[in-house]
C-alpha cells in the first residue's frame, strides 16, 4: 500500500512538472507572437505614413520621379512581405529603409521642400515610428531568445518536443544597416 500511495505521489509530482513546463512554453510562445504583432502594428503606420510623404514631396520633385516611384515600389514589397516571416519581412523593410534614406537626401537639394511643414511634420513622425520599430524589434528579438532557450534546453525541450514547439526566427537587420536611419530636413 505504501509503495502504491509513492507511485501516486511521484506521478502526481511528475504531472505538476510537466504541466509546469509546458504552460511556461505556452506563455513564451504567446510572449514572441505578441511581440511580432507589436512589430506589425509599426510597420504598418510606416507603411501608412509613407504615402502622405510622397504625395507632400512630389509637386516639388517633378525630376525625381524614380525616386518616388522606387520608394512607392518598396512600401508595396514590404507590405507584400507581411506574411513571409520574420527574415522575408526584415529584408523587405531594410530595402524600403534604404529608399526612404535616398529620397530624403534627394530632398535636401529642394530649400522650400526642407521648409514645408507637411514634409516636416510627416518626417518626425517617420523618424518617431522608426524609433519605435527598433524598440519593438528589440522586444520580439529578446523574447524569441528566452523561446528558443526554453525549447532548447533541458528538460524543458523534452516537453517541447513532445508538444511539437519549434524554435522562432529573429527579426535581423543585415550587417550594413545596423545603426538607426537619422533624417535631417532641416
Amino acid at each position: 500500500m505504501v509503495a502504491v500511495i509513492i507511485i501516486i505521489v511521484v506521478l502526481v509530482i511528475l504531472g505538476i512538472i510537466v504541466a509546469g513546463m509546458y504552460n511556461s512554453l505556452v506563455k513564451r510562445r504567446n510572449q514572441v507572437d505578441n511581440a511580432w504583432s507589436q512589430i506589425d502594428v509599426q510597420l504598418k503606420r510606416r507603411h501608412d505614413l509613407i504615402p502622405n510623404l510622397v504625395e507632400a514631396v512630389k509637386d516639388y520633385m517633378s525630376y525625381e520621379q524614380e525616386t518616388l516611384t522606387n520608394v512607392t515600389n518598396a512600401r508595396a514589397a514590404a507590405i507584400q512581405a507581411g506574411n513571409a516571416g520574420p527574415q522575408a519581412q526584415a529584408e523587405a523593410e531594410n530595402v524600403l529603409t534604404g529608399t526612404l534614406k535616398s529620397l530624403f537626401a534627394v530632398v535636401e537639394n529642394y530649400p522650400d521642400l526642407k521648409a514645408n511643414q507637411n514634409v516636416l511634420s510627416l518626417q518626425e513622425e517617420l523618424t518617431a515610428t522608426e524609433n519605435k520599430i527598433s524598440f519593438a524589434r528589440q522586444f520580439y528579438n529578446d523574447s524569441v531568445l528566452t523561446y528558443n532557450n526554453k525549447i532548447q534546453m533541458f528538460p524543458s525541450n523534452i516537453i517541447a518536443g513532445m508538444f511539437n514547439f519549434t524554435t522562432r526566427q529573429f527579426f535581423e537587420a543585415p550587417a550594413g544597416d545596423r545603426e538607426v536611419p537619422t533624417v535631417d530636413l532641416r
